[in-house]
Order: C-alpha cells, then sequence, then structure tokens
C-alpha cells in the first residue's frame, strides 16, 4: 500500500502536511496606490467549484455583487500531473491559448516552482498574476471595489470586529480549514493523530460558540463565517470519507448543523455549491489516498431542512 503523500513538496520528515505559502500578494487599491488599481472589467478570476479557498471568494464577488465588474474562470474539477487546467467544457474565456493555469504563473514568474493554486487573481492589462492567496483576496473583494458593487454598502469585514475576526480566523485556519487537509494528506499515523483530534476539538469550540449567537459575531455573517461554511459543507461529503474526519459529522453538531444550513440558505449561495465538483476532483484527483478512483453516491444531504437558527442569540 502507497504511503505517499499527495503534494511530497508539502510534506516533513513526519508525514505532516505543510501547506505551501501564496507567492503572490500583490494588492488591488480602490485609489490605486498599490500599482493596481479596482477597475470594472480588468480583473479576472480563476476558480475551482471544488476549491473550499476558491469558493469564498465566488461568494464574496456574489454577495457583494462584481459579477459584471470582475470575471470569471471555473478550471476542471480534475487536476493531472500538470495541475488545474483547461478543456473544452471548461475554457478560458481570456483565449490566451492556455491548457493549464499554471501557464499563468509562468507568464507572470517564469521561476516559479511551487503548486498552482486557486483562486488565482489576474490583471488583464499587465498580463500577470496579481494574487493568489484567498484570504487577501476576501478583503480586496469587501473592500476595493465599491464603486463599481451592486452591494457596495455590505461589509463583511467590519473595521470594529476586525481584531476578533483575525484571531478566531486563527485557529479556525489552522484546526479546521486546513485540519481537515492535515488529517487527509497525512502520510504517517502520528501525523493523522496531530491533526485530526485538534481538528474536532476546533469543531466543538466552534459549535459552542454558535449556541449562543446566530453567527460567528452576531445577528449578520461576515467573511469569517464563508471562510468556516466552505469546510463545513464538503465535510460530511468528503472530509468524513476520503480524508478519515470522522470522529464525527457535520449533522451529529447541535449548532454546526443548523448553522450550515442557514448560511447555505442564504441568497444565492446555493448556486455557489457544487457537489459534483466537489466529489468528482476529491476522490478521483488523490490517488494515493483513494486509488480506485470509486466516487461514492452518498451522502444525501438535506441542506434545504429548516434551521431553526432565527432566533438564536436575539
Amino acid at each position: 500500500m502507497s504511503t505517499a503523500a499527495p503534494f511530497p513538496k508539502e510534506s516533513d520528515a513526519k508525514g505532516s502536511f505543510v501547506r505551501q505559502e501564496s507567492a503572490f500578494r500583490d494588492r488591488v487599491t480602490a485609489d490605486g496606490s498599490s500599482g493596481f488599481p479596482a477597475e470594472a472589467g480588468r480583473y479576472h478570476l480563476y476558480v475551482s467549484l471544488a476549491c473550499p479557498w476558491a469558493h469564498r471568494t465566488l461568494i464574496v464577488r456574489k454577495l457583494k455583487g462584481l459579477e459584471d465588474a470582475i470575471s470569471l474562470s471555473v478550471v476542471d474539477p480534475l487536476r493531472d500531473e500538470l495541475g488545474w487546467r483547461f478543456g473544452p467544457d471548461f475554457p478560458d474565456p481570456l483565449d490566451h491559448g492556455w491548457t493549464h493555469l499554471s501557464q499563468a504563473y509562468a507568464a507572470t514568474d517564469p521561476d516559479f516552482a511551487g503548486r498552482v493554486t486557486v483562486p488565482t487573481l489576474w490583471d488583464t492589462r499587465t498580463g500577470r498574476v496579481v494574487n493568489n492567496e484567498s484570504a487577501d483576496i476576501l478583503v480586496m473583494l469587501n473592500e476595493e471595489w465599491n464603486a463599481f458593487a451592486t452591494h457596495p454598502d455590505l461589509d463583511l469585514y467590519p473595521e470594529a470586529l476586525r481584531p476578533e475576526i483575525d484571531e478566531l480566523n486563527a485557529w479556525v485556519y489552522d484546526d479546521i480549514n486546513n485540519g481537515v487537509y492535515k488529517s487527509g494528506f497525512a502520510s504517517s499515523q502520528e501525523a493523522y493523530e496531530a491533526a485530526v483530534h485538534p481538528l474536532f476539538a476546533a469543531l466543538e469550540r466552534a459549535d459552542e460558540r454558535l449556541a449562543t449567537r446566530r453567527y460567528l459575531f452576531g445577528a449578520e455573517p461576515t467573511l469569517a463565517d464563508w471562510r468556516l461554511f466552505t469546510t463545513l459543507v464538503r465535510f460530511d461529503a468528503v472530509y468524513v470519507g476520503h480524508f478519515k474526519c470522522n470522529l464525527k459529522r457535520i449533522v451529529d453538531f447541535p449548532n454546526l448543523s443548523g448553522y450550515l444550513r442557514d448560511l447555505h440558505q442564504q441568497p444565492g449561495i446555493a448556486e455557489t455549491v457544487d457537489f459534483d465538483h466537489i466529489k468528482r476532483h476529491y476522490y478521483l484527483t488523490h490517488g494515493s489516498i483513494n486509488p480506485t478512483g470509486i466516487v461514492p453516491a452518498g451522502p444525501i444531504l438535506d441542506l434545504d431542512a429548516p434551521h431553526g437558527r432565527e432566533g438564536v442569540g436575539a
């Protein structure tokens, strides 16, 4: 049986998954002071519907009403040896003639040798990647394109809450968002045990927090909620089985389960969730984890069921 890590360059001597740092961290700004001014039609977002990091940017783009200002490409859910790819069903509308997203990275930095990731924010004016860090892109989408947004008054990262949001995001990212990957991509029992138990401790912590408030910071969702949502919505369908995160399911948590349905039922969100892409990507791409390539039929998830969260924290 193979114990090879899915991404060997991101595995340490103990078999633990160590995620690479994002390589491109330039910023788009409303005033143009960064050298990348916010403009309608200038920037293009490359995403995968399977990837939780890309999914969050898709959600914020939709909530802010930036569909007409920032164009979008969806890559094939199946990665190959060259990474995220385009094809007849998943074309690059910018018509670069690329077959893989890696060609955008090579055009930006010919010496780039890391793993190509989504989301990727591309500048059509300068012909280069601006940013491939989802946390940065979320904040930019929230505040830098307001002049072109349908919902400019929606603020998902309120100034007064930023220190608390950042503090919560730190442990949610490490133990939950990345925790499922540290569990699933572990190539030793020791590494798996070191990741899976903190993951479920953090889920219990989040569940307890949501017992007294509808969302993580009160009556309205923030960026913190959408960062957590994209992991939760994949959890029972993929992470429980494929990544061996099976101490409990999200449906077994009294507050997280309703919270997940509540967020999924927010206007426009369900249409950003594609379980076909999600399941085919994970089960068909990670050959060392699922060598048979069988995509499971279940589970059956009723995310449209009443969530019962309306009065929490009122």
